[in-house]
């Protein structure tokens, strides 16, 4: 039988796994660049707008699939007294089945992810990856509730966008029309590997297993408002490209998708953070220790808006330069690139708070997720329109557009971590103390160093990037080490000794 952990334990599990997706977000950062080069270069922003548009729908389907088993496969396994291995057997078996009827719907269909262009070859037969995504985010959630962090960070920091970056320069060369499209299959396929192979090694065979209707459907079922909850929170980050789509040219979806995918990368820092919280939560749930719950969402969320932030000054104060290395095509998207990276900021606080309210209120998480999808969508729709009356040249139209949206993604997001936040903190009858005056003295150092950095010619934007970025990070790290971080906070960056 297991020992209990200690919350001094779930302390070093959490700094950990911060220690590592840190580690890994460098290594993201140093993959993804390539590939947005490579594709804005030589594929060109109207082939990156096809291949964002078919993703999206891809991705979505894969959402819905995995049946909210990302995060709620850490309960499963916390409550139930089966064999783990027999537990991940019947969440795979339940998801493939999901999984199944979202490619069998989307390849008779297929001009849900193709809607501004024709079906060409084996584009068809696309959402057979749905198979691939969920089954490797159910692998990887598993070995995370095991604390093993270094999985994630290998199949989805290195295997996978290592893998997408040289097959889409090799494959270029094959088909200038599939070879982004292909180069995703491929990296899917090897993420999948080096995620079945440790989860093998960590759990073994299910030996004696037997698939079972009925399990899977109380699993689907009592994971559907986590599901749902899921898929509002992705659509959240996706529905800005959709709306985008709508009324803007496949070009300039392409030159959004280049900053989405830079602005992502912070994105990674906190949603990888969910199978470590999952398991720290659901634990103290069962002893009913709110007030170590609410000390661990407010650490681990400091932790994640203090990484956010200088990551957001670094890559947006200098945006033009960051942009301008995919192509000259490319530079317009700054404005849009920034507003993504200050949206990324205001939701951690929701991301990190939602957390615990998947499992002590999950449906009014949900409602509350399904509400800022609304409110997004009217705020970006507005925005919109209002672009309409500005006097801009022709040719900037759909750049403004591309900042409304993510403008109003940003004010939506802001809004629902006010409000989940709050939420949880009525729950657990704790504060949640994510906030530090640090920060701000932090953020407002930073960017006075940067706005003078790039006031430099632009001629000399590789100043931007080979000195700007680290000095703004170096400064902002500096004074929220100095000032920021407490005793508590610098485990994170110290190895518990044996």
């Amino acid at each position: 039988m297991t020992a209990a952990r200690t919350d001094e334990e779930d302390i070093q599990a959490l700094a950990k796994g911060g220690r590592t997706n840190v580690f890994g977000f460098l290594l993201r950062l140093a993959a993804r660049i390539p590939f947005l080069f490579i594709a804005g270069r030589l594929y060109g922003p109207e082939a990156l707008g096809r291949f964002a548009y078919a993703i999206l729908i891809i991705e979505f389907a894969a959402q819905l699939a995995s049946l909210g088993l990302r995060r709620g496969l850490a309960e499963l396994l916390a409550k139930d007294d089966r064999p783990h291995a027999h537990m991940i057997a019947d969440a795979f078996f339940a998801a493939m089945a999901a999984s199944a009827v979202g490619a069998a719907f989307l390849i008779m269909l297929p001009e849900l992810m193709f809607p501004n262009s024709g079906i060409n070859g084996l584009d068809r037969f696309l959402p057979l990856a749905i198979f691939a995504i969920v089954a490797t985010d159910i692998a990887l959630s598993a070995l995370a509730y095991r604390f093993d962090i270094v999985s994630t960070v290998r199949a989805r920091a290195i295997v996978e966008p290592w893998t997408i970056s040289i097959a889409a320069g090799a494959l270029y060369f094959y088909s200038a029309r599939d070879g982004l499209i292909l180069s995703y299959v491929a990296s899917l396929a090897a993420a999948l590997l080096f995620a079945l192979w440790p989860l093998w090694r960590s759990y073994g065979f299910a030996w004696g297993w037997r698939p079972s209707v009925k399990r899977s459907l109380v699993i689907a079922q009592r994971n559907l408002p986590l599901a749902a909850a899921d898929a509002a929170e992705w659509g959240s980050r996706r529905l800005d490209l959709a709306i985008l789509g709508l009324f803007a040219s496949p070009a300039v979806v392409g030159i959004y998708y280049v900053a989405q995918q830079v602005a992502s990368l912070p994105q990674k820092l906190k949603t990888s953070f969910d199978p470590i919280l999952g398991p720290v939560i659901t634990r103290n749930l069962q002893t009913r220790n709110y007030a170590e719950i609410a000390k661990q969402v407010g650490q681990v969320g400091f932790w994640i808006i203090a990484a956010q932030a200088g990551i957001a000054l670094a890559l947006g104060i200098p945006g033009e330069a960051v942009m301008g290395l995919m192509g000259p095509e490319f530079v317009g998207g700054a404005a849009a690139l920034a507003f993504l990276l200050a949206a990324e900021v205001a939701a951690a606080t929701a991301v990190v708070s939602e957390s615990a309210l998947v499992y002590m209120a999950r449906h009014r998480n949900l409602l509350i997720s399904i509400g800022m999808l609304a409110v997004q969508t009217l705020v970006s729709v507005g925005l919109i329109m209002l672009v309409d009356d500005i006097p801009v040249k022709p040719e900037y139209v759909g750049l403004c557009q591309a900042a409304a949206v993510a403008c109003g993604l940003m004010i939506s997001l802001g809004i629902g971590s006010l409000i989940k936040s709050r939420l949880l903190s009525h729950l657990l009858g704790q504060p949640i103390r994510v906030w530090r005056w640090a920060l701000l003295v932090a953020v407002a150092a930073a960017a006075l160093l940067g706005m003078a950095i790039v006031s430099v010619p632009a001629r000399l934007e590789w100043v931007e990037l080979a000195i700007g970025v680290p000095a703004i990070l170096g400064l902002y790290g500096w004074i929220i080490w100095r000032w920021g971080f407490g005793p508590e906070d610098r485990v994170l960056f110290r190895k518990k000794k044996d």
